[in-house]
């Protein structure tokens, strides 16, 4: 549905790139003609996904960091900027999560996942929203959020806290940094399946064959059905929008607030028998 070059004057840096979602929009926006750089911790995922978007003919390039430390996210843009000579957009995606009962959780455990999804995607924000007003340049970011941003949800206290924060961040920066001509997007998926993230959420075949049948469309999302929508909002088709986010999980949502709140259900044994997995 898209030209082949309908990002060709893009630059991304993506955060959480080498694998899931991440990966699926890298490559998307790569086919379009976007030039990417990704960041994110472990290196072999980056360096595959870096590989593969050029053995199809794109342009990419990336840096490892963790996106809770600005100074490593300093690092990573001024790394983007050696390559690229600029970076026009942003793609807060890294994120982490698990299921939890929150009287189990550890304070290390919640500032984990907080410090990722919610201080990460400021300080990625902050690196290239300065360096944007500097310039008097104009940029876009998209942050990837999750269906239960505004609600909330039982189970996954520290994801649904960091989630939300993000979320006021980009209606925040929406209109502070409109002046700049710098937009901000975001995207609220709903149960998309995932490596690694998706095994910690959908712990054994019986979970998952619930999730999916109390689900109204009776599936989980598919990974280009995402990249699509990230595509268009990158692209100048979406030049009006601004400070919107935009809940992509089949209606989920509307059938009751929180993805796992129907865990509440579950027994104390069963709890105990996920909280292993986790652990593992």
């Amino acid at each position: 549905m898209f030209a082949n070059n309908l990002l060709a004057d893009r630059t991304v840096f993506l955060t959480g790139g080498g694998t899931g979602l991440g990966r699926s929009m890298a490559l998307h926006f790569a086919e379009l003609g976007a030039r990417i750089f990704l960041f994110a911790r472990r290196e072999p995922p980056l360096r595959e996904t870096a590989e593969e978007i050029r053995r199809r003919g794109g342009q990419a390039a990336y840096a490892t960091g963790d996106v809770r430390h600005p100074e490593a996210v300093e690092a990573g843009v001024e790394a983007a900027w050696r390559v690229w000579g600029r970076v026009d957009t942003l793609v807060n995606n890294a994120a982490g999560n698990f299921i939890a009962r929150t009287e189990t959780l550890s304070a290390n455990a919640f500032a984990a996942v907080v410090g990722i999804v919610l201080h990460g995607s400021f300080h990625c924000t902050q690196a290239l929203g300065r360096r944007w007003i500097a310039a008097g340049e104009p940029g876009i970011v998209l942050n990837i959020l999750t269906s239960y941003a505004e609600t909330g949800s039982a189970y996954v206290v520290p994801s649904a806290c960091a989630k939300a924060g993000v979320l006021a961040m980009t209606r925040s920066l929406a209109i502070e940094w409109a002046p700049y001509r710098i937009r901000f997007h975001a995207i609220a998926p709903g149960p998309f399946p995932t490596e690694g993230a998706w095994s910690r959420l959908m712990p054994t075949p019986e979970f998952e064959e619930r999730a999916r049948n109390s689900h109204p469309l009776k599936r989980f999302g598919r990974h280009e059905e995402l990249t699509h929508l990230a595509a268009y909002l990158l692209s100048p088709m979406a030049e009006y929008l601004n400070g919107e986010c935009i809940i992509l999980d089949g209606g989920l949502w509307l059938r009751g607030a929180g993805q796992f709140n129907h865990l509440a259900e579950l027994p104390a044994a069963v709890w105990q028998q996920l909280e292993a997995v986790r652990k593992k």
